[in-house]
């Protein structure tokens, strides 16, 4: 696959809690593109809905992990039942896979129906989505990042977190929230410049009563997330200097949904992270779990391995 290599300093750079340097940015383009054009397709998934219809491209669900399901009921703060999808090496390091919005757990069927080796790996579905309550929204990340944390193992083995899209931001709030827990965070197309989040005016259709009761749940939860989502990466921002654990961005050059234009933020606020390193992929679009696999394996066995 063609690969977009940053400048050596932005690849692969270390970065300490004290010093006020940021990060080198990669050198990317000028390219067209617009928040509200992007937040075009949530509107448009808010009328597929209404069609009774799915988004494709996130219904990755496998008929063989069925077994592989388990669920946990967790106390305060979010009081509810989780499900979560379980496998590979249950003593190994646990990587934790985090889906975007909507999505669910089975869309990292390929991951957990072929586990990278050396890991124990847990996909969870997000509050709101999948088997996994309440049935309304969590737009809190701080909600959704307990509900991470909810599958960090008990006995104190080393965690590995990777979330795509809207999964990105959460793993950083947990990694952010408990530094000293996580080894590595991989941020796969990931979603946290608040600069370049805007609602599209057709979302808010997606909030009145009579069209939110007709949608499926996840359409309806994803567009609630997304309405919230500025405030919240708002307060994440001030967050970012404190994960410390090595980080891996990977993003896709004609990601038109979550733009390239997110790298240069990440890198900039990750000032207290052991190394980060960039991974640009030429021409690939916003869904790297599925067309992108290779990558995506390649950016796990980079975090298990501890490179920093």
């Amino acid at each position: 696959m063609p690969r977009s290599t940053a400048p050596a300093a932005a690849q692969h750079q270390d970065a300490h809690a004290d010093t006020d340097v940021p990060i080198a940015a990669p050198v990317i383009a000028p390219r067209a593109w617009s928040p509200a054009r992007s937040r075009l397709w949530s509107a448009l998934s808010v009328i597929v809905g209404t069609l009774g219809l799915a988004p494709t491209g996130l219904r990755a669900a496998d008929a063989n992990i069925g077994a592989l399901r388990h669920r946990i009921t967790v106390g305060a703060p979010l009081n509810t039942t989780l499900s979560y999808l379980q496998a590979g090496n249950p003593t190994a390091p646990r990587l934790i896979l985090v889906h975007g919005t909507p999505g669910s757990a089975s869309g990292w069927s390929e991951y957990l129906t072929h586990p990278p080796p050396g890991a124990d790996v847990v996909a969870l579905d997000r509050p709101g989505f999948g088997d996994s309550g309440p049935e309304g929204a969590l737009t809190s990340l701080e909600a959704q990042a307990a509900a991470v944390y909810a599958m960090f193992p008990t006995d104190g083995r080393r965690v590995v977190l990777l979330g795509h899209s809207l999964g990105g931001p959460i793993v950083a709030r947990v990694a952010a929230e408990h530094p000293g827990r996580v080894a590595a965070v991989v941020l796969l197309a990931a979603s946290l410049d608040p600069a370049l989040e805007e609602i599209n005016p057709m979302q808010w259709v997606g909030t009145w009563t009579a069209v939110r009761w007709a949608l499926p749940r996840a359409i309806r939860n994803a567009n609630a997330e997304l309405i919230a989502l500025k405030p919240e990466l708002e307060s994440l921002a001030r967050l970012l200097p404190k994960i410390t654990a090595p980080v891996l961005i990977v993003h896709g050059t004609k990601d038109s949904l979550v733009p390239v234009a997110n790298v240069p933020f990440m890198q900039a606020g990750l000032t207290g992270a052991r190394c980060v390193k960039t991974e640009l992929l030429e021409g690939q679009n916003h869904f790297l779990p599925w067309n992108s696999t290779g990558v995506v394996r390649e950016a796990i066995a980079w975090a298990l391995a501890a490179p920093c």
